[in-house]
């Protein structure tokens, strides 16, 4: 098998779930071309449906009226997925909305009080099971409040920044780290009052409705990484990435595989309703061992999983560090990573918060357990490439998750 083509892909999730949130705090439509494909994003879109927010496709674009939010009738249901669940508590609590959120199996065991403890600061009165799901939160009158958060993380500063937009007074939220920054740019860049000073996000609240917008969603970054691995795993590979969203929280992945010596140039880099989006080669060189720590894990805490696949054939003792966030993603992906790894021949060792490799090291084809999280099933499949026998996961259809057309990639290389 030999890695080669020019890939597009559909909308970045992060950027997608924020669209449709804050195209419903807009006066009228907007129009949003690319949105994410994956059943995450669809679960936000039916959540805002459920709050009296109008959506409809137009051919390939998706519009969004928006207006007054309203009570939801049922409880609202977040499949799987974090970012709905955490942004809507946020983004519902500032409109002043009693509604009550539910989840799959995996959703339900994922830690929400790190949303919960910032939105009861600013007055939020809700119920919950023990901090998770499901959740309840009632009609508020919310006040700003100065927040300095334990962890770096794009989806707490989101949620307290969406409470913000309809609480009194100014919200300030500070994070020990800069995590992933577009709900800051998208407000800004729709007039909304908010400011960035290093790692404090300041927002005030909205005094009327944000102005309509039409958007064209860039590249999921988290998707077109399991391509640029087969690239740089395969011999004799080269892909051309295109129209991929090069937002500096977001390319930590491509910084760690530049490190470890994988072919990379950038062809073109331009700006895009506020975001750097660029056109990226990435062809198979020989892979030398990094040490990845805690400060960089925010850059690139969706792709660890296909960065240890790398790891397994660099040269050296590649280690991953601070990475605890992961024993609470859409399953525990530090144990799974280890364990699948360990299926395959590998000599991983799991730690607390990451795990050590030493490589290269040849791994066997075995019977994946996907623990049901998308990414998982993504990164394993790519180890397929250069394994010695088949793969078999137990549940590929998690891939819908984030990425329907995985599958349908993943065949055009096979064919090749």
């Amino acid at each position: 098998m030999i890695v080669r083509g020019t890939l597009m892909f559909s909308g970045d999730k992060s950027i997608s779930h924020r669209a449709l949130m804050l195209a419903a705090l807009c006066n009228g439509e907007s129009c949003i071309s690319n949105l994410s494909t994956g059943t995450d994003v669809q679960s936000t879109r039916k959540c805002l449906e459920a709050c009296g927010i109008k959506i409809r496709e137009d051919g390939h674009d998706v519009i969004v009226k928006g207006g007054t939010f309203s009570d939801p009738s049922k409880p609202l249901n977040c499949g799987n997925s974090g970012t709905t669940t955490r942004l809507l508590l946020g983004l519902l609590a500032g409109q002043g909305i009693n509604a009550k959120f539910v989840g799959d199996d995996s959703l339900s065991s994922r830690p929400m009080n790190r949303i919960l403890d910032p939105l009861s600061q600013m007055g939020l009165k809700s119920e919950s099971n023990a901090g998770k799901l499901p959740i309840t939160i009632y009609k508020s009158d919310l006040s700003g409040i100065q927040y300095k958060s334990p962890v770096a993380s794009a989806q707490v500063k989101s949620a307290v920044i969406f409470a913000g937009l309809g609480a009194s007074g100014t919200t300030f939220v500070t994070e020990p780290t800069l995590s992933r920054n577009h709900t800051e740019k998208m407000l800004a860049g729709l007039g909304a009052d908010i400011s960035v000073n290093e790692l404090t996000t300041t927002i005030s609240k909205l005094i009327s409705p944000l102005s309509p917008f039409e958007l064209s969603v860039p590249g999921d970054p988290s998707t077109a990484a399991f391509f640029a691995a087969a690239a740089a795993l395969v011999p004799n590979s080269e892909i051309i990435l295109n129209r991929v969203l090069a937002n500096p929280t977001r390319t930590g992945f491509f910084a760690a595989l530049e490190k470890m010596g994988a072919g990379m140039e950038c062809l073109k880099q331009w700006n895009e309703g506020g975001e750097t989006v660029g056109n990226l080669k990435i062809f198979q060189k020989p892979l030398n061992a990094i040490s990845i720590e805690e400060v960089n894990i925010p850059k690139l805490v969706d792709e660890i999983p296909i960065l240890a696949i790398l790891a397994t054939q660099a040269n050296g003792k590649t280690e991953i560090s601070g990475a605890g966030e992961l024993r609470v993603k859409e399953c525990d992906r530090i144990r799974a990573i280890c364990e699948n790894l360990q299926n395959m021949g590998s000599g991983i060792t799991e730690k607390k918060d990451g795990f050590i490799i030493e490589g290269p090291e040849q791994l066997k084809g075995a019977f994946i357990k996907t623990k049901n999280d998308h990414r998982i099933a993504m990164a394993f499949t790519i180890a397929g490439f250069i394994s010695d026998g088949p793969m078999i996961l137990d549940n590929p259809e998690c891939v819908d998750i984030s990425f329907p057309e995985f599958f349908t990639y993943v065949q055009k290389f096979e064919k090749q």
